[in-house]
């Protein structure tokens, strides 16, 4: 494939150059008046060839908007690109295809794909993109716009089967639900990377939908929720383990009591209960002593 690369085209100002075919459209007119006064017919060898150079000029005028550009193609080969807003002229013959220079957001639709563990899953992303190289987007593709949604896709569908939805173990701590800003970055990278060979550069991307599928999304609400609860729980027994070795250290230490072993297994199997209990213990008054 032929490499082309953006350069600047040669043009004129579009007021001189008007200025000029009002002058040659006063010439041709007059020449047209002299003819019919003296009665010339041999006048008309200038008259009609300045008249069709005058209408093939209007042909060559363009108007081009802040951040719009024009490609320009001459006989299938390309001459040069005007990117700067204004009124200018240029050959009338060559075929002006207009590249928008703005920045463009393209919102993908809705995938379903099977994230790392198999687990199917929706995502979706915003792409923000712009033309750098305008002889590249539409030489070296063959519609940008189209390549720029397709290109995203596939890195976003890619993007989803390397990693996990969310995090199963305590191994896994990059996942995409977890660390976003890491998966802008990394989708960034993987669509740069596919759009490069249209001139095209990604200003940002970023994940806009992010679900389970929904025929499993009960499923794995129910394990988030499980796993919640063991976390919460682990946590209230780590506490409890603490407070319950604190209180016997203090008593030990402050000679508060004497507790054999037995007493200080009552004690800790006490204390467990009222501290890891779901519902309010309930005290209970020992009338007796300690071992009945």
């Amino acid at each position: 494939m032929e490499a082309i690369t953006e350069k600047k085209a040669h043009k004129l100002n579009g007021f001189l150059m008007l200025f000029v075919i009002i002058a040659l459209i006063a010439l041709d007119v007059y020449l047209l008046y002299y003819g019919i006064t003296i009665d010339k017919i041999s006048i008309l060898w200038y008259f009609i060839p300045l008249m069709l150079f005058i209408f093939l000029s209007f042909g060559g005028f363009t108007v081009i908007q802040p951040n719009d550009s024009r490609v320009l193609i001459l006989f299938g080969t390309y001459i040069g690109t005007i990117r700067e807003s204004g009124f200018f002229w240029v050959n009338p013959f060559t075929d002006k295809k207009k590249v928008s220079l703005r920045i463009h957001n393209f919102n993908s639709e809705k995938i379903k794909v099977n994230d790392l563990h198999g687990n199917p899953i929706e995502i979706a992303a915003v792409i923000v993109w712009r033309v750098v190289d305008s002889a590249r987007a539409i030489f070296d593709v063959q519609n940008y716009e189209e390549f720029v949604a397709i290109q995203s896709e596939t890195a976003i569908r890619q993007l989803a089967t390397a990693y996990a939805y969310d995090s199963t173990s305590d191994d896994e701590s990059f996942t995409l639900r977890s660390n976003p800003q890491e998966i802008a970055e990394e989708l960034q990278k993987q669509v740069q990377t596919r759009l490069d060979i249209a001139g095209l550069e990604i200003l940002e991307s970023r994940i806009s939908h992010l679900a389970y599928a929904p025929e499993i999304a009960q499923a794995m609400l129910r394990r988030q929720q499980a796993q919640a609860v063991v976390a919460a729980r682990q946590k209230i027994v780590e506490g409890a383990v603490g407070m319950v070795e604190m209180a016997l250290k203090a008593l030990s230490e402050q000679k508060i009591v004497i507790l054999d072993e037995e007493k200080k297994a009552t004690m800790v199997n006490n204390l467990m209960v009222a501290l890891v209990s779901e519902v309010q213990a309930q005290p209970v008054i020992n009338t007796g002593t300690l071992y009945q």
